[in-house]
C-alpha cells in the first residue's frame, strides 16, 4: 500500500472531496455506516484543532485516494482513534471494494499500535483484532416519522402513550411546548453543557465538560456547517424556556446522538424522551435515514430503538515493546469496566455507589457556592 500521513489541515481539496463523496454514496455501496458524521473529515479537522498528534493516513492506488484513516499519535508511537473517549464511530473510510491488511496499514502510519473503542461494522481486517463487540441502538426514520411512531406504538404501547401524555401535561402545566431542531444560539449550547456537567457530577461520573479540549471541540463543531456535515443543537422549549436539549452531529443521512440533557426541575415530564421523539420527527423530515443513539444499553435507548448496529473495541498491535506496554496498561481496565457494565449484579451496586459519591460532591459544591456568597 502507498500510505502518506498528513496533518488534517494539509489534506488537499481533492482528497476531502473524494472522502465526502464516498460517505455520501455509502448507502448505495452497501456500507451505510460509513456515512456516520464521526467518520467525516470535518470531525477529524475539528479534533485536530483541539488535540495534538491528530493525523490522517491516505492510502493511494493508481495515483488516486483509496482510503482515509484519521488517528491520534503519541510521541512514543501509540495510535488511537480520533477523539477516542467521545467519538461514537471509528474506522477506515474507503472506496467500494477496497481491501487492506490492518498491520501493514498501522505500520505505514508510523504506529506500534492503533486502539479503537467504537469500530464501525464491516471492517473485518480491523475487527479481527477486536476484544469485544457491543450494541449501538438506532432509530430508523427513512420510512417517515409516522411509520416510526406507528411501530413504536406496537412495540412499546405503554411507553409511547405515557411519553406523549407527559408532553401534553407539560404544555398544560407550564405553557406552549415548542421544538427547535437546529438552534443557533450559543447561550443555549452553554446551558446544555452546564446541565450535562451537573448530571455527570450528580451521577458520580467524570465531567467531560471539565476538559477544555472537549468543550472547545463541541463549540467548534457547533459552528461547523456544510451540506454534508453540521453540529446540530436541538432544543425543547416551554413558554420560551429551554427544558431539554441535545447536541449531535449530522451527515447527509445519519444524525449521531451525542450529548442529551434536561433541566431536572422538569424531570417528572420526561422532557428528554419528548425531545428524542421530536428529534426523530424533524430528522425524518430532513431526509435523515436513522438516528444513532450510540453504544451502551440504557432504558430510554431500548424503548426508542428500532434495531441495533454493532461496534467493536480493541487494538491492532505490531510486535513492538510500545504496543506490548500499551496493551498491558489498557487491557485490565477495559476488561473490568466491560464486565461490570454487562452484569447487572455488578453494575447496579457500582451505579449506586457512583450516585452516592455524586450526591456528596454536589453537596460539597453547594456548600462552597453558599460560602462564597457570604
Amino acid at each position: 500500500m502507498n500510505i502518506t500521513v498528513h496533518r488534517p489541515g494539509d489534506l488537499t481539496s481533492a482528497d476531502r472531496a473524494a472522502w465526502t463523496a464516498w460517505q455520501s454514496k455509502a448507502h448505495l455501496d452497501g456500507v451505510p455506516e460509513l456515512a456516520n458524521p464521526f467518520l467525516s473529515p470535518d470531525f477529524a479537522v475539528a479534533t485536530g484543532h483541539q488535540r495534538r498528534g491528530v493525523r490522517i493516513a491516505v492510502v493511494r492506488e493508481e495515483g488516486g485516494p483509496a482510503a482515509f484513516l484519521p488517528f491520534q499519535r503519541s510521541v512514543a508511537g501509540v495510535g488511537r482513534a480520533v477523539g477516542i473517549g467521545v467519538s461514537d464511530c471509528q474506522g477506515l473510510v474507503h472506496r467500494p471494494g477496497f481491501r487492506w491488511d490492518a498491520r501493514e496499514l498501522v505500520r505505514g502510519c508510523g504506529l506500534a499500535v492503533w486502539e479503537f473503542d467504537h469500530l464501525v461494522g464491516g471492517q473485518p481486517s480491523f475487527a479481527a483484532s477486536a476484544s469485544g463487540t457491543f450494541a449501538s441502538p438506532v432509530i430508523d426514520v427513512d420510512g417517515g416519522y409516522a411509520e416510526y411512531l406507528g411501530g413504536l406504538r406496537e412495540r412499546s404501547p405503554k411507553f409511547t402513550r405515557t411519553t406523549l401524555a407527559k408532553e401534553r401535561r407539560l404544555g398544560r402545566d407550564h405553557g406552549a411546548v415548542r421544538y427547535v431542531h437546529d438552534e443557533r444560539d450559543p447561550a443555549v449550547l452553554a446551558r446544555l453543557m452546564a446541565w450535562k456537567s451537573a448530571q455527570y457530577r450528580r451521577t458520580g461520573r467524570g465531567d467531560r465538560f471539565a476538559r477544555p479540549w472537549i468543550t472547545g471541540l463541541v463549540r467548534r463543531l457547533f459552528h461547523t456547517r456544510s451540506a454534508s456535515f453540521a453540529g446540530i443543537l436541538s432544543v425543547l422549549y416551554v413558554a420560551d424556556v429551554p427544558v431539554a436539549a441535545h447536541f449531535g452531529l449530522r451527515s447527509e443521512r445519519i444524525l449521531s446522538c451525542w450529548f442529551p440533557a434536561y433541566d431536572p426541575a422538569y424531570a417528572k415530564y420526561s422532557p428528554g424522551l419528548v425531545l428524542h421523539l421530536r428529534m426523530a420527527e424533524a430528522a425524518a423530515a430532513d431526509g435523515i435515514a436513522y438516528l444513532d443513539l450510540g453504544r451502551g444499553q440504557k432504558a430510554y435507548k431500548d424503548s426508542l430503538k428500532t434495531r441495533e448496529l454493532t461496534v467493536s473495541e480493541g487494538w491492532v498491535a505490531l510486535r513492538h515493546p510500545v504496543a506490548l506496554g500499551h496493551r498491558a496498561r489498557r487491557a485490565p481496565v477495559r476488561a473490568i469496566r466491560n464486565t461490570v457494565r454487562s452484569r447487572p449484579e455488578l453494575f447496579e451496586p457500582a451505579d449506586r455507589l457512583l450516585k452516592n459519591i455524586g450526591r456528596m460532591r454536589s453537596g460539597k459544591r453547594a456548600d462552597r457556592d453558599l460560602k462564597s456568597m457570604h
